[in-house]
């Protein structure tokens, strides 16, 4: 032992390091790599000794990794761009070689040596040395399930660490894992981009007999367009269609190719996904190939209604491909113009004309005295825009349109901000479609749950509900059920103040009982018609229920007024209901990713025992033998069936494989576009948080000193110049 003095442990300890033998070289450096873990030092491979005349190995020796020291020449540099790494070296003599017995077929110890000129580190410290952290195939399989799940690589690490009770047992540290996914991310090589997403869709497409997919090539073979839409977005359209909310300002994605997704509301009103769309420009011909090719997908069959952005683009193509099909503005970019073209109090005036519900000729009225008001010119452009479009946006000219309350894309707002929490403007195609199917694949999981729930559950209503209202429960979801027990109760402080026939037509004056809080006392005249006690028909001119396909107040007046005890048919929309897709045979269940043979098997065998292992735990008997016999098989020969592909930890063999195929009709990468100018939607966020404390400070309100309100202008717009 060098001369060392050692202890009667220290004495144990050699001898048992010695005696060892082992079936392999790798099982001599994993033993080796244990003892020095525990001991507090790091492990590095060393010299290797050959049988003569061949390419066996002999003899192997592994060394402290403080063993040795700095070549000369690396002092001696001086054009040196990066920084030398810190000195680790010291001499160290420490080490275990080991020789291979050909006879026995076994390795034996040839020498040990267990001295070290350094101190050792400490238990909490091992798991940061180099040979004591690297990711095994099990750890990279599960870090990009957990990815493809949604978790950024830092959540990753956490779990990792909570599930192996603290990072000294994770076995690899978050720096392997950063490094890990880097590689895993390189494998979808710049220049196949749009071949790897293509043969994804062409893998969907025989898994999928209805999935649709569509797109164009440039004249250089480059990606110009492409939409995709899978078998359960036709079926959610089929059923949930008639509202379509749309939104191109979203460029994530390294070519900056505006992001396009078709959502609507499902019987829930939860956002539902018909299909997803990526185009080349803002141009309206790409939009027109966009909408034609959406309406193809979905059996030609044209929504009611669309919700969109102010692009003059989008609305010139719909009113080519769509022209039956009604359109609203989308109120939230309406807001944000507003800002950048309007000041206070013009904005809380403007306001008005969009929101407020008033007739037409009050609603010219206004915009003239609008203007009038605040000098505003005939010559102001966006003005004149938005007096143009007034029927796209103002509560004036959408009264009794069917919009089914919506007057913003804040549904598809949702699906993109979900994207925006794993994505940046850096992906590429290929996280574009794994990450919106992961979206979509969460919404559809939500939307089941929320079936279970309202297929074995009927809402709770109290004891003295009324006859419509437990009927009302028995009828709708339970979250669009809570909208109509507020109509129903509503209905409580309206009274029927007349009753006239005409015709055929029964006409009930409808109006807010004396004393009652709510509202004004306005006369409303419903209309219904009766076949024998049954309403067969009723129209109310607040006209709620063409607008949002829900019995208003007033109707509901008059069905408690005629003692109905159930709702008409006539008044129950199927779109709210869980018969909206009861003819539909739901796939949403469908699993979106393909993996392969060896990951299937592992998968399958982890679930297994995982419960197998928690039950084992629970005997103190048993649990040592099943974790010998568990160390056995990692300690054992490898056998993979002469299987010589190479691991892949997700599901890249279906996805990528086009990679590897020339084939003469490649397409190409989409090529990198300019933005039109807009502004990208996170950074106008940031800067609306700010304006206000940007107002205050320009005001002086809190900040007198006029250096100290510069600085703080000063970091306000770096912080949002940052984002």
């Amino acid at each position: 032992m060098d001369g060392h003095t050692a202890s009667l442990e220290e004495i144990e300890e050699y001898h048992m390091m010695v005696s060892q033998m082992f079936a392999s070289e790798k099982q001599g450096y994993e033993h080796y790599n244990r003892y020095a873990r525990a001991k507090g030092f790091s492990v590095r491979l060393d010299d290797k000794e050959y049988v003569k005349g061949t390419r066996e190995v002999k003899a192997r020796r592994f060394c402290c990794s403080k063993e040795g020291h700095r070549l000369e020449k690396y002092f001696q540099a001086t054009d040196q761009k990066r920084e030398p790494r810190a000195l680790t070296r010291c001499g160290c003599k420490a080490m275990l070689e080991i020789q291979h017995d050909a006879g026995r077929g076994q390795w034996f110890v040839k020498k040990f040596v267990d001295v070290h000129n350094h101190p050792l580190a400490d238990p909490d410290q091992s798991a940061f040395l180099r040979s004591h952290h690297r990711m095994n195939d099990a750890h990279k399989a599960d870090a990009v399930e957990y990815g493809l799940g949604g978790l950024r690589t830092f959540q990753i690490m956490n779990v990792a660490e909570k599930q192996h009770g603290g990072y000294p047992h994770v076995g690899y540290i978050s720096r392997d894992l950063y490094n890990f996914f880097a590689r895993y991310k390189k494998k979808r090589i710049l220049g196949r981009d749009a071949d790897f997403v293509l043969n994804h869709m062409r893998v969907q497409e025989e898994r999928d007999a209805e999935f649709f997919f569509k797109y164009t090539t440039d004249d250089e073979g480059h990606l110009r367009n492409l939409f995709w839409a899978d078998s359960q977005s036709q079926i959610d359209y089929d059923a949930f269609g008639d509202v379509v909310v749309f939104d191109s300002t979203y460029r994530v994605n390294r070519y900056n190719l505006p992001f396009v997704a078709f959502v609507g509301l499902n019987h829930h009103r939860s956002t539902v996904v018909f299909g997803i769309g990526v185009v080349s420009d803002e141009t309206h011909k790409s939009y027109e190939w966009l909408l034609q090719t959406f309406v193809e997908a979905m059996g030609h069959k044209e929504p009611i209604s669309v919700i969109t952005d102010g692009d003059s683009a989008m609305r010139k193509a719909i009113r080519k491909i769509l022209p039956r099909t009604d359109h609203r503005l989308c109120s939230w970019h309406i807001e944000q113009n507003m800002i950048r073209h309007l000041h206070n109090p013009m904005l809380d005036d403007f306001r008005k004309l969009i929101y407020c519900r008033m007739g037409v000729y009050q609603f010219e009225k206004s915009w003239a005295e609008f203007k009038a008001n605040y000098e505003i010119e005939e010559e102001n452009e966006w003005m004149s825009r938005m007096y143009k479009l007034r029927k796209k946006w103002a509560a004036a000219y959408t009264k009794g349109r069917y919009f089914l309350g919506m007057q913003s894309n804040q549904r598809s707002e949702s699906l993109n901000s979900r994207l925006h929490n794993h994505l940046d403007r850096k992906m590429s195609l290929v996280d574009v479609v794994e990450h919106t199917e992961h979206c979509i694949s969460r919404m559809r999981r939500n939307e089941a749950e929320l079936d279970a729930i309202c297929s074995h559950s009927v809402p709770f209503t109290r004891i003295d509900a009324c006859l419509l209202e437990i009927n009302a429960a028995r009828i709708y979801t339970p979250k669009f059920f809570k909208m109509v027990r507020d109509c129903i109760r509503r209905s409580c402080a309206l009274v029927i103040q007349e009753q006239t026939t005409v015709n055929d037509l029964v006409r009930y004056e409808v109006v807010l009982k004396d004393g009652a809080e709510g509202g004004s006392r306005r006369l409303f005249s419903v209309e219904c018609s009766f076949n024998g006690s049954l309403t067969n028909g009723a129209f109310c001119p607040c006209r709620k229920m063409e607008c949002e396909a829900i019995p208003c107040a007033h109707i509901f007046a008059v069905l408690v007024f005629v003692r109905a005890a159930t709702i008409p048919p006539c008044c129950v929309s199927k779109r709210w209901t869980m018969e909206a897709k009861a003819a539909f045979v739901s796939v949403r269940n469908a699993n979106t990713h393909v993996w392969s043979e060896e990951m299937s098997r592992y998968r399958e065998l982890r679930n297994i025992a995982s419960i197998a292992l928690f039950k084992v735990s629970k005997s103190g008997e048993r649990s040592p033998e099943v974790k010998d016999y568990l160390q056995s098989i990692i300690d054992g020969p490898i056998e993979n069936d002469d299987n010589t592909e190479e691991t892949t930890f997700g599901p890249i063999p279906s996805h990528y494989s086009a990679a590897s195929n020339a084939s003469a009709d490649r397409v190409l990468d989409p090529k990198i576009v300019d933005t039109k100018g807009a502004p990208c939607k996170k950074r106008m966020k940031l800067f609306m948080t700010f304006f206000g404390l940007f107002a205050m400070i320009i005001r002086g309100k809190r900040l007198q000193n006029l250096v100290c309100r510069a600085y703080y202008i000063y970091v306000i717009f770096k912080f949002v110049a940052k984002q």
